[in-house]
């Protein structure tokens, strides 16, 4: 039996009675152990990309999740991302053909017509100039209908529609809420696999505003009309189950996905490997999940009736709706490609190595350019230098912190603090590189000595 008292390459074997172990004996336990370092890591490997793999396909439910519990749970969150909507052509244009459609059909042209007969044949008016007064029907109903489409896009186009609209999505947010995760009472149902609006305030004002004018009829739209649609939910319902246990999930899943993530890159045998591999999972699975967003928005389109809703303005109101979404998983995209070229650039490829390289010749010109103007880090710098890991360590760290403290960071915010930290980096590299270039005999003044200590190159 082989025995080692020590656990280095270098440490002397025994064998069992502590004699130093033959030539033979010593290459079997060197070949054993290293078997056994192979098996290690055979286990680090599986057990790494376990994880990493349960974090990539936990990934897109993680995002959705956070969605689910911030924009469609939490009421003001919601109102606020649909607000834009009130201001959005499209949707506005919905809001003016349904009002104006519908206070015209409420005016008979046709006993209009009959009256201005009447009123013709009683005034001695030829009769030639009678029998063709109904002719003025179409003309008479395209007037009515051009200044009522005036007098309701002023209102609809108007501060008024705004606040009108904030409210009217406030009180219909416990439906939207009801449809998609199955929360709320029994109170609270979708119309007709719809989700409606009450926009009676706009009515009211559009009312008094036409009867101001003269327009009697206005006040007679029936209230079953103060409502236009916001969304069809037949093709949403079918989703209710997954959306109820990811809004129920809520913030806890994505935590989840970052946790396993780092467990399966700290596991890994080569921590820069696991990394990048994460990085590319993740990022394909970001992909993956703005793939579905797009099929998702075509198959909703499709489902929408054009007398429900207009195309555009049914897209309008799906893209608002998961914006915030869609950039989640834009952002977590970006975050994996930068995940992924760092990695490549901490790695021994020959362009890392000159990337690198180029890196530290930079910083070490403008430490040396400036100790020429008589700026000089002194031990401040030195210190830098020898703890330079650390620091670079310590800024990628406090950059990851802003990101996961940003309350839904854009793809443009990781872009803001990606750049702050290679600024940082840069500016901190330079500074070490100051306090390291020390005077050579030919140049008092600081010039380039051979003493010239830049940072290290990894």
């Amino acid at each position: 039996m082989v025995a080692s008292a020590g656990g280095g390459s270098g440490s002397p074997a025994y064998s069992d009675d502590r004699r130093p172990l033959s030539v033979g004996e010593r290459a079997e336990y060197e070949r054993l152990r290293s078997a056994q370092a192979v098996r290690h890591d055979r286990l680090r490997t599986v057990g790494a990309s376990l994880l990493v793999l349960l974090a990539v396909v936990l990934a897109p439910f993680g995002v959705v999740a956070a969605w689910a519990a911030t924009t469609i749970s939490d009421t003001d969150r919601y109102v606020d991302t649909v607000a834009p909507l009130a201001t959005d052509p499209a949707v506005q244009n919905l809001v003016i053909d349904r009002l104006t459609d519908r206070v015209v059909s409420n005016v008979d042209v046709s006993q209009v017509t009959a009256s201005l007969d009447g009123v013709l044949a009683r005034n001695g008016v030829p009769p030639v100039v009678v029998d063709h007064a109904d002719t003025l029907a179409g003309a008479l109903k395209t007037a009515l209908t051009s200044a009522v489409h005036q007098v309701v896009q002023g209102v609809v186009t108007s501060d008024q529609f705004s606040a009108v609209w904030e409210n009217a999505n406030r009180r219909a947010h416990a439906a939207v809420v009801k449809v998609l995760t199955g929360k709320g009472g029994r109170a609270v149902q979708a119309k007709d696999d719809t989700i409606v609006l009450d926009i009676g305030p706009v009515v009211d004002s559009v009312q008094k505003r036409l009867a101001d004018a003269g327009f009697e009829k206005a006040s007679r739209i029936p209230d079953v009309d103060r409502e236009i649609v916001l969304l069809r939910t037949d093709k949403l319902t079918g989703a209710q189950d997954a959306l109820r246990l990811l809004a129920v999930l809520g913030r806890w899943l994505p935590v989840a996905v970052v946790v396993l993530a780092a467990l399966g890159v700290w596991l890994a045998p080569s921590h820069r490997a696991g990394l990048m591999a994460t990085g590319i999972g993740i990022g394909v699975a970001m992909i993956v999940l703005l793939v579905g967003l797009a099929i998702m928005r075509q198959v909703y389109l499709d489902s929408v009736p054009p007398d429900t809703q207009p195309r555009d303005a049914a897209a309008a109101i799906y893209d608002t709706l998961v914006r915030f979404l869609r950039d989640s998983a834009l952002t977590w995209l970006t975050i994996a490609i930068i995940i992924v070229v760092a990695g490549y650039l901490f790695g021994p490829g020959r362009g890392a190595r000159a990337v690198r390289s180029g890196a530290a010749h930079a910083t070490g010109a403008l430490g040396r350019a400036a100790t020429r103007v008589g700026v000089r880090t002194g031990a401040a710098g030195r210190w830098l230098a020898r703890h330079r890991r650390l620091i670079s360590g310590l800024v990628v760290g406090a950059g990851a912190l802003a990101l996961a403290l940003w309350n839904s960071p854009t793809p443009s915010a990781v872009a803001l603090v990606l750049v702050i930290v290679l600024f940082t980096l840069v500016a901190l590299g330079v500074l070490a590189a100051a306090g390291t270039t020390r005077p050579g005999p030919e140049s008092p003044e600081g010039r380039r000595s051979d003493g010239v200590v830049g940072p290290p190159t990894t």
